[in-house]
């Protein structure tokens, strides 16, 4: 069973950082493409980020140059690294692995002064 677990979200002021946490267990992530999503209220579930096995990335157009995905193959673990937040990157954010059907409660981050 694939279980996904993201943390690292918090309340953030414009302009600042955080970086967020993937942790899996039934799977492997560096044998898969991986992705973050965000959600914000209201609003359709977003593509931000893809890691290949490969370690290519890819980014939307609403978060390149700010956004950095990464991948620890020894811990399993996929991270998210956000800077020059904005108050339109408030959202739910969720990782996921492409072809697989597992989805983890997700992290809140807010930008907000």
């Amino acid at each position: 069973q694939v279980q996904l677990v993201e943390s690292g979200g918090g309340l953030v002021q414009p302009g600042g950082s955080l970086r967020l946490s993937c942790a899996a267990s039934g799977i492997i992530f560096r044998f898969y493409l991986s992705d973050w999503y965000r959600q914000a209220p209201g609003k359709q579930r977003e593509l931000v980020a893809s890691i290949t096995s490969g370690g290519s990335t890819t980014f939307s157009e609403s978060v390149k140059g700010r956004f950095t995905v990464s991948r620890d193959n020894a811990k399993n673990t996929l991270y998210l690294q956000m800077n020059a937040l904005q108050p339109e990157d408030t959202a739910v954010y969720s990782c996921a692995v492409t072809g697989i059907d597992a989805w983890g409660q997700g992290t809140q981050v807010i930008v907000s002064s």
